[in-house]
């Protein structure tokens, strides 16, 4: 490791620190929010990893959600909580897999629509099992509070950050950097393309599995169209490409002011909520393609190319 490396090691640790501290304020709004901007954060860090360097734009992310927060209902009276996350997180990667190898060769809009699809899809064969068995939803109820909750994401947000600056320094981070900037110069360079990406895309579809499973008890009720909600998979993605998805703490910067705004706007604006999140995307698009993160770069190079020139 490097100097800068680990200076970024403890500056991340510190800010982490901080950050647990939250539910010691006793405010229950704060931490709330808290709760929010924790599992945002790590969705949206997670989906990073693997739509940021190959350009794959992936709004499975609900899906994979979903699936965590009915192991969490469907397990919670037969094993013990603790043992719900990482068996979500088992499932969530084995469905990623199954999926990224279906569907990764595909590309471009192909590839969007059919993760769109996935949740919808997914949302439709449980409804139908519901309906089935008489079943309208399923309880989880828990001793756990927001605070618990909050602290758990803390840490899976930790060893999300720590897998992605292993992946970045690794071959396979490498290998999807050269795919993300042209495929097929990839495949000629004897990169295995399929591989390569399947390997990655189980990482978020791992991680979202987790996330729901711990966000369950927080639900208490859980149903379809609450736990495939693909508003999740739009809100994740604007929130990523809001922070940037060129270094690592990127998408962070786009979650805490996405989720304050967000906030407001649910608040104040109920019924306009899926326009209001459209507009949003297409201004991010149009305004910040690059996210806070390709903005700051930009600023960055102009400061020192202008002082290069003095």
């Amino acid at each position: 490791m490097t100097a800068r490396d680990w200076k970024n090691l403890v500056l991340g640790s510190v800010l982490l620190g901080i950050a647990a501290l939250l539910p010691l304020t006793g405010d229950a709004y704060a931490i709330a929010l808290g709760v929010n901007i924790a599992m945002y954060g790590v969705l949206a860090t997670s989906w990073a990893l693997f739509s940021g360097p190959t350009h794959y734009i992936s709004l499975a992310t609900a899906a994979f959600f979903g699936v965590g927060t009915y192991v969490t209902a469907s397990g919670i009276d037969v094993l013990p909580y603790w043992a719900l996350p990482p068996l979500a997180g088992i499932i969530g990667g084995i469905l990623a897999g199954i999926v990224g190898l279906a569907t990764l060769r595909l590309s471009g809009v192909y590839f969007v629509i059919f993760t769109l699809g996935l949740a919808e899809m997914i949302r439709q064969i449980v409804t139908w099992w519901q309906n089935a068995t008489g079943h309208k939803g399923s309880y989880v109820l828990t001793d756990l509070t927001e605070n618990h909750i909050y602290w758990q994401l803390l840490g899976v947000a930790a060893l999300v950050y720590l897998a992605g600056w292993a992946i970045g320094r690794s071959r396979l981070g490498f290998a999807l950097r050269i795919i993300g900037d042209d495929e097929q110069v990839a495949s000629h360079v004897g990169i295995n393309t399929a591989v390569s990406k399947v390997a990655l895309f189980i990482v978020p579809g791992a991680v979202a599995a987790i996330v729901g499973a711990m966000i369950a008890p927080r639900y208490i009720y859980i149903e379809p169209s609450t736990a495939f909600t693909p508003m999740l998979s739009f809100q994740v993605v604007i929130m990523a490409m809001l922070g940037g998805t060129g270094r690592l703490w990127g998408p962070i910067v786009g979650v805490i002011p996405f989720t304050l705004l967000w906030e407001v706007i649910s608040v104040s604006f109920p019924n306009q909520t899926t326009l209001l999140l459209g507009l949003c995307f297409l201004l991010i698009v149009y305004l910040l393609p690059n996210g806070f993160v390709g903005l700051f770069e930009k600023i960055r190079a102009r400061a020192l190319s202008k002082e290069a020139y003095q």
